[in-house]
């Protein structure tokens, strides 16, 4: 008889010796409480799993997680090389190394005699994770840098392929896909219910409601269904804390963000017939306010309750290393990716970056904009 895909993903945590949890790189706040829940769950399997997401840190709304932890940039120490050189001809009596024009030379002096080429081999080791568990992730190539990176890893190492979107192409060895679901914080609930009711506990279902809140503007976007209430319902009778999240996602802002939004809302443009907002931030708004980058995702979340009717919702900035770069963000049925095709757009279909390096932020919003109001 075979496994359900529940005892098929509990049997797969169980036999990882080192899983890492991996986000896109446009992570949002739904994927990011997920995958601390996530951590949470396998902890209690007894499996201390990395989080890890191209853009390197969470928002610092979800700080009050009991589940939080740090969050990876990169896969650190991923595989090692080793030299294996044959002693019983001459034993070593110096080891160094030196650094030339990007080349690492190994230098090894014996005591007597020498080595030929026969002996000396060089091996790599398995990689430092044995399973991947992706979080809101279409495809792959929504993982960003660290897909370019490290493409061969991905390729080889088993796959958990987490999301709701109805888009995902089912890339992993395991898919747990529910479209019929509006957030990853409901369809890990659904899962971990399914494997053992028990590993829920206050701060776990804490955090998937949390993704769910985050994802469906505390329920008031067009795809909640009744399941989905149901499940909201299901997390609070866990323990979840549903004021707590409401109070630190919408009511609690710091003032460098407050700054920066009353910068973008005071250049807020719209095309209300085609559901467009869009407004532009300098580095010099970066400078004045004292903000960083990640207030742009809580920027969007006051854009979009501010302009209910926005469809499609752009952010032009200057980048800190120079260039001007966008964030687009699009509601079903649109697709984020098509609409920045033209632009080299990377991310999912619901939202992605657009890099603008040949443009100052003036002709990025007209060359941009102009497209959008022709193809929306």
């Amino acid at each position: 008889m075979s496994l359900s895909l529940p005892d098929q993903i509990l049997h797969a945590l169980k036999r990882a010796e080192r899983p890492v949890i991996v986000l896109k790189e446009l992570a949002s706040i739904d994927d990011f409480a997920s995958a601390f829940g996530l951590a949470a769950v396998m902890k209690k399997l007894g499996k201390d799993a990395e989080v890890v997401c191209a853009s390197g840190r969470a928002p610092e709304s979800l700080a009050f997680l009991k589940t939080v932890k740090p969050v990876k940039g990169d896969v650190p120490n991923l595989r090692s090389l080793t030299i294996h050189v044959d002693v019983s001809k001459a034993s070593v009596d110096e080891l160094s190394y030196s650094v030339v024009h990007d080349e690492l030379r190994v230098h090894i002096m014996p005591k007597n005699g020498f080595w030929n080429r026969e002996d000396v081999k060089i091996a790599t080791t398995a990689f430092r994770y044995d399973l991947v568990i992706t979080i809101g992730c279409q495809d792959l190539k929504s993982l960003g840098a660290l897909q370019e990176k490290y493409a061969d890893f991905f390729y080889e190492t088993p796959i958990m392929n987490m999301d709701h979107n109805p888009s995902n192409e089912h890339f992993g060895q395991y898919n747990v896909v529910d479209v019929g679901a509006t957030s990853v914080g409901e369809v890990l609930f659904e899962l971990t219910e399914k494997i053992d009711p028990a590993l829920i506990d206050e701060d776990i279902a804490t955090s998937f409601l949390a993704g769910m809140i985050a994802k469906t503007k505390s329920f008031r976007t067009q795809n909640v269904t009744p399941k989905t209430l149901a499940t909201a319902s299901a997390l609070i009778a866990k323990g979840a804390k549903r004021e707590e999240i409401v109070e630190h996602l919408y009511r609690t802002r710091s003032v460098e963000t407050l700054r920066l939004w009353g910068r973008a809302l005071s250049r807020l443009k719209s095309d209300h017939a085609k559901g467009l907002v869009w407004t532009t931030l300098t580095r010099q708004d970066f400078a004045t306010t004292s903000a960083k980058e990640d207030a742009l995702q809580d920027i969007v979340s006051e854009l979009l309750s501010t302009a209910p009717d926005a469809r499609v919702v752009v952010i032009f900035y200057e980048h800190a290393n120079g260039y001007v770069a966008a964030r687009l963000f699009a509601e079903r049925p649109l697709d984020a990716l098509e609409l920045g095709a033209p632009f080299k757009a990377s991310g999912t279909r619901e939202q992605v970056q657009l890099v603008l390096n040949d443009r100052d932020i003036v002709d990025a919003e007209r060359s941009v904009i102009g497209h959008l109001k022709s193809s929306l």
